[in-house]
């Protein structure tokens, strides 16, 4: 296999190139965004999904998505991506999130177990422009701020929060050697001093004591989030029958396989088969030394598990595994890995497996990534899937119970870990040169923001609408 040749331009030229780009693409181009002409029908695109999708359970993702205009952009990822083809790009390319709204970052343990925060859903992930992830993560903040009923100003200065933190770091990044770019991260230490700060900086009997709450609450999800390990989840999950522990029936949210048989045509007995078979695949995509300390643990239940929002119907299980005795769990999530919605507009990933395409590009993304990350070929004709740890002390955000103060010290926090992000794989320098010092390239996506927000307002209502008409079924509250 033949080397690729890499070429080393030097930070003069790597910012030259990033100016350069300003003249054909200016960073005010994102201003006054509409709909394409031949936008395709948003609720087709919803439908176009759902046809590879476990039909038992598109319901239940419409029911989800149904809760709010804010829900309804989390499982939107196909018809933003179908959007964006049109809009504005230097040509700067990164491995992208392709989901990077501000759900899909949380708080999570390294293999040091320390908890970072960080993005946490790579599903959609793929090289392209940059552009996309911060256009996407922008626009959720004003989704969601007007979903919490905050002001204009409030939601605009959230947004604006967002953005000009990207840009901020990014130059930050540009400065800084190659290496430190690669370990630098945002440790639980980090994020609690920040708040810490912030909320000493306050002005106002009002505005301290929301800033007093937002630091008790973050130092509480902190918390929690140390608590939720593979132990707690066997008391939440699991039951103990005839002396061994199992997975809890819950359907249809959670369905053991001693229950699926007849869903994948295949009696209870084939499916254990497939479901050791594909341990055996999985393992050998982890490190050696990895693969040693997962050998260690004996499978002893699978189920379906539903998850999110917009991966709802896709294919997701859980796996018990257990190491020297019964109280030494390890819950393993499997989740169906489909080609990345940006691939019906951007070149096709370099991975013919999309497990493989999800695990690398999250391996590129991320300060740190689960030390159980690996991927398989499902035992069904063009099904793969990939592998992670079920609760490594994952914690996220309530979105909805945030107020203006927290929302914009998430904005924050949301912007410069993208950035560093991006900053791993992409050129930090010439993407800085871009975008430059003064807060135009901010002003433009909060521009493309507010309008997109109202864009799928109308998508949301529309998608509403075909669910009262009968064209989709829903089921709420699951």
């Amino acid at each position: 296999m033949a080397e690729t040749k890499v070429k080393h331009r030097t930070v003069e030229e790597r910012a030259a190139k990033g100016k350069g780009y300003r003249e054909k693409t200016p960073v005010s181009s994102s201003k006054g965004w509409v709909p394409a002409p031949d936008r395709p029908d948003p609720v087709a695109l919803l439908e176009e999904q759902n046809l590879t999708r476990e039909q038992d359970l598109v319901p239940v993702r419409h029911g989800r998505m149904l809760v709010s205009p804010f829900t309804f952009y989390r499982g939107a990822a196909k018809i933003m991506a179908a959007d964006l083809k049109d809009t504005p790009r230097a040509g700067l390319i990164t491995q992208l999130c392709g989901d990077a709204h501000l759900s899909n970052f949380g708080v999570f343990a390294s293999p040091e177990r320390t908890l970072l925060f960080d993005l946490n859903d790579f599903d959609e992930t793929l090289p392209g422009p940059f552009e996309y992830d911060v256009k996407r993560m922008s626009a959720s903040f004003t989704i969601a701020a007007r979903n919490n009923s905050f002001t204009k100003e409030e939601t605009r200065d959230i947004t604006l929060t967002a953005v000009r933190a990207y840009r901020e770091a990014m130059a930050q990044f540009a400065e800084m050697r190659t290496l430190d770019i690669w370990y630098a991260r945002l440790s639980e230490e980090q994020l609690i001093e920040a708040i810490d700060v912030a909320a000493a900086t306050q002005k106002g009997k009002a505005l301290k004591k929301a800033a007093q709450g937002m630091a008790k609450n973050a130092r509480a999800n902190v918390a929690k989030a140390h608590t939720r390990d593979s132990l707690q989840a066997l008391s939440k999950l699991a039951e103990r029958v005839d002396g061994k522990y199992r997975i809890v029936s819950q359907p249809p949210i959670v369905i053991p396989a001693r229950e699926l048989g007849g869903s994948f045509s295949m009696s209870a007995d084939e499916l254990e088969h497939v479901i050791r078979e594909q341990l055996r695949s999985y393992r050998a995509t982890l490190q050696e030394d990895r693969r040693h300390l997962l050998e260690r643990f004996e499978i002893i239940d699978v189920a379906r598990k539903v998850v999110g929002v917009g991966s709802v119907g896709t294919r997701a299980f859980i796996a018990l595994l257990q190491g020297r005795d019964q109280q030494d769990p390890l819950f393993l999530q499997v989740k169906e890995a489909t080609r990345s919605v940006l691939e019906d507009h951007l070149p096709k990933s370099k991975f013919k497996q999309p497990g493989e395409r999800v695990v690398q590009g999250q391996r590129m993304m991320q300060a740190a990534s689960d030390i159980f990350l690996g991927w398989t070929k499902g035992a069904q004709e063009n099904r793969y899937l990939y592998w992670r740890q079920l609760r490594d002390m994952k914690g996220s955000a309530v979105v909805e119970a945030m107020k203006p103060l927290g929302m914009n010290f998430y904005a924050n926090a949301c912007g410069w870990t993208l950035a560093r992000a991006h900053a791993r794989s992409g050129d930090a320098v010439a993407i800085a040169a871009y975008l430059g010092k003064s807060d135009k390239f901010d002003v433009a996506i909060n521009d493309f923001s507010e309008r997109y927000a109202d864009q799928n307002e109308r998508d949301y209502q529309a998608f509403a609408a075909a669910v009262r008409s009968g064209r989709l079924e829903a089921i709420e509250g699951l």
